[in-house]
């Protein structure tokens, strides 16, 4: 592993969501049934935009071969037909936690703060350079161990949330893997000067903030 990487790695293992209080309570299951509903509430305006901010980076990408490798991201949320894909599984889980879909789509328990942070990050997928957009991107390389977390808390602490809700956790571990791993290869290849490496560290770090101002967010709210 070159410095570079070391680096990368580096800025998630000290600022991913993970460490934050708030999932820090989720895990150890202090989260009441307002809190949690809350939290899936004004994650799922996050996630409702994943497919958006890779539509913006797949358009960045003027080679074929690496729109092959950027695209089934999109297909990952969307799923390839109704009833499928990430953002489906996520309102499952809403559903699961006696969150009607509806509420969900409507968007109007949305934070400001919430809505502030996503419309950021699409934002920088929106104007960034692909290196940056990518780069962004590698919060994944803790996603797979987070989701496994997540996946034993909800299933020791919150036994009112219906098993079959936590399929999104479940499909996160194998694609965050995936798609981190293409991620970083990219990044790696890329970043060939230094003031590409800083903005790529840059970038990541800004998708750190993102993730934890989120958080921020729906701890004020519903602690």
């Amino acid at each position: 592993m070159n410095e570079f990487e070391k680096a990368l790695r580096a800025v998630p293992a000290r600022r991913y969501h993970h460490l934050h209080p708030f999932n820090r309570r989720m895990h150890d299951g202090l989260l009441s049934k307002e809190e949690l509903r809350g939290w899936i509430l004004n994650r799922f305006h996050y996630q409702r935009h994943i497919p958006i901010k890779d539509a913006l980076i797949l358009a960045k990408l003027e080679d074929p071969a690496l729109r092959r490798i950027w695209i089934h991201r999109i297909t990952d949320q969307d799923g390839s037909e109704p009833g499928e894909g990430g953002i489906e599984r996520w309102l499952q889980l809403g559903e699961a936690a006696g969150i009607p879909r509806a509420d969900l789509w409507s968007g109007a328990g949305v934070l400001p703060s919430v809505r502030l942070a996503v419309d950021g990050y699409v934002n920088l997928c929106r104007t960034g350079s692909p290196l940056e957009c990518v780069a962004s991107s590698l919060t994944e390389l803790f996603a797979p161990d987070l989701m496994r977390t997540r996946i034993a808390a909800f299933e020791k602490h919150y036994p009112w949330i219906d098993p079959e809700g936590l399929h999104y956790f479940r499909a996160r571990v194998g694609q965050g893997r995936r798609d981190s791993g293409e991620a970083l290869a990219l990044v790696l290849d890329w970043a060939r000067t230094e003031a590409d490496r800083t903005k790529a560290i840059k970038a990541l770090e800004y998708k750190c903030e993102v993730l934890w101002t989120l958080l921020d967010a729906v701890d004020r709210a519903y602690t």
